[in-house]
């Protein structure tokens, strides 16, 4: 099954519905296989009070004030997803609400995405479930304790679940991915696996596919210059392609495992044009005993090959041959 990859378009739109409905469009040119956005309700999941990042924006004076420019109604929602049916694109929301969850049900999706700061949040989990909805859950900032317990609860529940190594840092850094942890979670959980991605690079979503990633999560903004929190981290929509395309290739090379014997036997052509043979080094005449100073090796490698120099040492020439003649068989007595 191919690779999903996942556009995380998170903030980037910066409030703007008409954005928004861009980017469906330019990750679906890129190819990405599904488009992610997330879901705020700022009553439902903010206080006043929130201290992260408050004044990052010339636009909001508090977090919660730019939460709220961040919501759509529930018809807005509904036309973000009619578009993403038209680009063939499925439509994943992260909730970070109770409400956002109900809201978004009754808009349908392809799958919900559990963020790293809401595996606490049961009642999330508990709402999720009701909807029967394929799963996907990000371990940026959990234990392997928090994360049993989701696990355990998505799979007693009997949904679909992809478990997505994440570092939250923004960037993080290479030596904090975690490679590593996309094999342990495979056989500590025997799910589907992935990477979500924060290292604003392809490197690292390329690195999980070859390690057999069945997602990957990446930001996606259309320029770095552009304001927002999660720009830093994104990638371009060109990027994204390049992603795209290495991700293809490959799932290419590793559902084709070679034979070097069947490899080589087809190669037989260049093996010819490139391998060397055994060639007189000068003029030598018949009934002469060959020595190594006698002989060399050049190409093509249609003669007698070069690993077989060792046993024509010893051997008495039939007939006169000249200076660079390939040697064959029949010029041996």
């Amino acid at each position: 099954m191919p690779c999903q990859i996942i556009a995380e378009i998170a903030q980037n739109h910066d409030g703007s519905l008409g954005m928004a409905h861009s980017f469906i469009d330019a990750v679906a040119a890129a190819g990405a296989t599904a488009i992610k956005f997330q879901v705020h309700i700022a009553e439902a999941e903010s206080t006043r009070d929130e201290p992260w990042r408050v004044k990052f924006s010339f636009q909001d004076k508090t977090r919660y004030d730019y939460w709220k420019r961040m919501e759509f109604t529930e018809e807005q929602w509904s036309g973000l997803k009619h578009h993403c049916d038209n680009r063939n694109l499925k439509m994943i929301c992260s909730p970070f609400s109770v409400e956002a969850v109900e809201m978004i049900g009754r808009v349908g999706v392809g799958a919900f995405k559990i963020a790293s700061g809401e595996l606490g949040s049961d009642p999330i989990f508990h709402k999720i479930a009701q909807l029967r909805l394929p799963v996907i859950v990000s371990t940026g900032m959990s234990p392997w304790r928090e994360i049993d317990h989701a696990v355990h609860y998505i799979q007693e529940a009997g949904l679909d679940l992809t478990l997505m190594q994440c570092t939250s840092m923004y960037p993080t850094p290479p030596e904090k991915v975690g490679l590593n942890l996309i094999d342990q979670y495979r056989k500590r959980y025997r799910c589907k696996v992935g990477l979500s991605d924060h290292s604003g690079s392809i490197y690292a979503g390329l690195a999980a596919v070859a390690l057999g990633a069945e997602a990957v999560e990446v930001h996606v903004a259309f320029s770095r210059e552009m304001f927002g929190p999660d720009v830093p981290v994104s990638l371009t929509t060109s990027e994204l392609r390049m992603l795209v395309d290495g991700t293809r290739a490959i799932e290419q090379m590793m559902l084709h495992p070679l034979d070097k014997d069947k490899v080589a036997l087809d190669l037989a052509p260049m093996r010819n044009l490139f391998m060397k043979s055994v060639v007189a080094r000068e003029p030598i005449g018949a009934g002469t005993v060959l020595t190594p100073e006698l002989l060399t090796l050049k190409k093509p490698g249609t003669g007698i090959p070069a690993t077989k120099m060792h046993q024509l040492i010893g051997k008495t020439l039939k007939r006169d041959i000249p200076a660079d003649h390939l040697l064959r068989e029949d010029d041996l007595a």
